[in-house]
């Protein structure tokens, strides 16, 4: 028979063990499955979308999405001229830019994009994703040129004044690359970089468009 203060301890542990498991089951099973279909209906969620064949059995997928009082024209151009050194996020500049302040106006010299072209997400702008696919005020398409990740941006439009900006994120790990404490880290903040950056878009469409 265990002394009483031994007793004691064993049973703080044990139900510190399984309020723990509680914890992580909560998570997987509510609140981890919402945060990575925020916004999104079900039809958003399990309905494909461009550049899905490209990341096959992915490890980590998120569809959110975010309405706005905008037309497609009026949100498309804030999207294209994303990127470190560039408009920024849009959000936490603080942590995805680095402390450089995101734009609140149009860069004219970034309204071009091209297929091929690095959007950067490094200090230094080295490092980032490639634009894959392009679609004037539709969608824009980024990949790792490796198949291990994608970042949907696509745009749809509700009626004359509404649109729909959905963006959704596959990945696939390969534990012993290091690319993969990349990909953790955007698992990890995925969510509330994505939802401060989907609405600073949606502050600035809804800012810039006109009015009937």
């Amino acid at each position: 028979m265990l002394p009483w203060g031994t007793s004691m301890v064993v049973v703080f542990v044990a139900l510190a063990v399984a309020y723990s498991v509680s914890l992580v089951g909560a998570y997987v099973v509510f609140w981890r499955p919402r945060r990575l279909s925020r916004g999104a209906t079900g039809e958003n969620v399990v309905s494909a979308m461009s550049g899905d064949e490209i990341v096959a059995n992915p490890s980590f997928v998120a569809t959110r999405t975010v309405t706005m009082r905008a037309r497609p024209e009026h949100i498309y151009p804030w999207i294209i001229q994303m990127g470190v050194g560039r408009a920024g996020w849009y959000g936490y500049d603080w942590l995805n830019n680095f402390g450089r302040p995101s734009a609140w106006g149009l860069v004219p010299h970034l309204q071009q994009p091209e297929v091929g072209d690095l959007i950067p997400m490094s200090p230094r702008g080295k490092r980032g994703m490639w634009i894959k696919e392009l679609e004037t005020n539709r969608r824009m398409l980024w990949w790792d040129k490796r198949g291990n990740m994608t970042w949907l941006w696509e745009i749809q439009p509700i009626d004359e004044d509404r649109s729909r900006l959905v963006t959704r994120v596959r990945i696939k790990y390969h534990w012993l690359s290091p690319a993969t404490v990349f990909n953790l880290l955007v698992k990890l903040l995925d969510w509330p970089m994505m939802r401060t950056s989907m609405l600073g878009i949606k502050r600035r469409a809804e800012a810039t468009a006109p009015r009937p």
